[in-house]
């Protein structure tokens, strides 16, 4: 049965030491001299960067560079952590400090943010590492270093599957997932589509084509044509001219947010190609359409699992009111309206009810708790979407729904579907 920090102590009051406690003249972990064990029912276990009152966070973003539309994602993180600090004593008692780098979406930049966080600021876990390329180039020094490398942003597949990162895991549903929602949406709706695909030229864009290509096989839907990019490119516009020659009727778009923009603006421009198209969820932010006109992007299909603060079905929900409110009030300059700052809101409350969830307040008791999700409910999610993992099942979220845009917003369509219960658990 699992205990709670708080039960721990409490269970523990007669003894030497407390779980979570510091025998006397230890350092208090996040401090000056390097890694710090607890004592009590945690001995041994790892408490650098968390005391009894505070918790340290390190944040890896490409604030600059191809991908800095994802910046705005830890806006909304450290609106959520200023919220609970200031008016809920923070996490368990202890105040959340969120240390934010910028890799510009470059991953030896990322190594040597990561190097930086661990070793000079010495955090208690690195809390999101934004991007496939960044944190593949990251995972192997958190693993060996033994810090959590904790709902990491990006859906590449390997995160649940892989068997020897024991301390890095994922939080969004995997791309693979997300596209067998995609192939089955073709097999009812247009089951002899041909599909033209753009996709990034790294793990990301491989991993959703390649999860594509499995879910329709045996099917009449075809894949007729692709085209990489590699984000340097300073446009897609050659690739979707060769897509358009292909005469597809879908094109799955399978980009990071400049480059899906730059691919809607060119599939409207072409007025002899009307294709379906389909863009992941990734790039699917309202201010990646924006850009391109909203009359140009109507009936674009993409899919979603978090709640959208501009669609209206939510205007009396509770959480998106305490999300608008607390966004205004902790990050006054930040667009409310952005879904990148509701994500970010969303993720940080994932964390909160997992922190609460650990039996130690230790790295261990962190890396074990994301591992044990029993249907956890975060209010930022859509209705439905909980939080599960476990021994065999390393993926956090793995539901979602299918949306269309209409007029200036995403409209959801059809039901939720669980991956897991409608294609069965994703492996190696």
């Amino acid at each position: 049965m699992r205990v709670s920090a708080i039960g721990c102590t409490a269970l523990l009051l007669l003894a030497v030491a407390a779980c979570g406690g510091r025998d006397t003249g230890e350092a208090a972990g996040g401090g000056t001299g390097g890694g710090t064990a607890a004592s009590g029912q945690c001995a041994g276990q790892q408490t650098t960067g968390i005391t009894d009152t505070s918790i340290k966070l390190g944040g890896i973003y490409p604030l600059s560079g191809p991908a800095s539309a994802y910046g705005d994602i830890p806006k909304g993180i450290k609106a959520y952590f200023d919220y609970v600090n200031a008016e809920k004593n923070g996490i368990g008692g202890r105040k959340v400090e969120f240390v934010v780098r910028d890799d510009g979406y470059q991953p030896p930049k990322a190594v040597e943010e990561a190097r930086r966080l661990v070793e000079q600021e010495e955090v208690f876990a690195l809390f999101q590492t934004l991007g496939t390329p960044s944190t593949t180039a990251v995972w192997d020094y958190t693993n060996q270093r033994k810090v959590p490398q904790i709902f990491v942003a990006t859906g590449a597949s390997q995160w649940g599957t892989d068997t020897s990162h024991p301390w890095t895991i994922g939080w969004q549903p995997n791309y693979v997932s997300e596209s067998r929602v995609y192939a089955q949406y073709l097999k009812k709706e247009k089951p002899d589509a041909k599909v033209a695909v753009l996709y990034q030229n790294d793990d990301f864009g491989k991993d959703l084509l390649n999860g594509f290509k499995r879910a329709i096989e045996g099917s009449q839907v075809q894949v007729v044509a692709e085209q990489s990019y590699e984000v340097s490119d300073p446009s897609v516009d050659p690739q979707m001219r060769n897509l358009a020659e292909s005469k597809a009727d879908v094109l799955l778009n399978v980009t990071t947010p400049k480059f899906g923009s730059q691919a809607l603006a060119a599939d409207a421009k072409n007025t002899s190609w009307n294709p379906l198209h389909i863009v992941n969820n990734v790039a699917a932010s309202v201010t990646v359409l924006q850009p391109v006109g909203f009359e140009n992007v109507q009936g674009v299909v993409s899919s979603t699992y978090y709640k959208d603060p501009n669609d209206p079905i939510w205007a009396d929900d509770a959480e998106m009111k305490l999300y608008r409110q607390k966004m205004e009030q902790y990050a006054p300059g930040a667009d409310p309206n952005v879904p990148y700052h509701a994500f970010g809101w969303a993720v940080a409350s994932s964390f909160h009810k997992a922190m609460d969830a650990a039996a130690c307040p230790t790295r261990e008791g962190l890396r074990d708790s994301v591992r044990n999700l029993q249907n956890v409910q975060v209010d930022m999610l859509l209705p439905g979407v909980t939080m599960q993992t476990g021994p065999d099942d390393g993926f956090p979220i793995e539901s979602m729904q299918l949306m269309q845009f209409k007029g200036e917003r995403w409209e959801l369509f059809g039901d939720v579907i669980d991956t897991r219960k409608e294609f069965g658990p994703l492996t190696n």
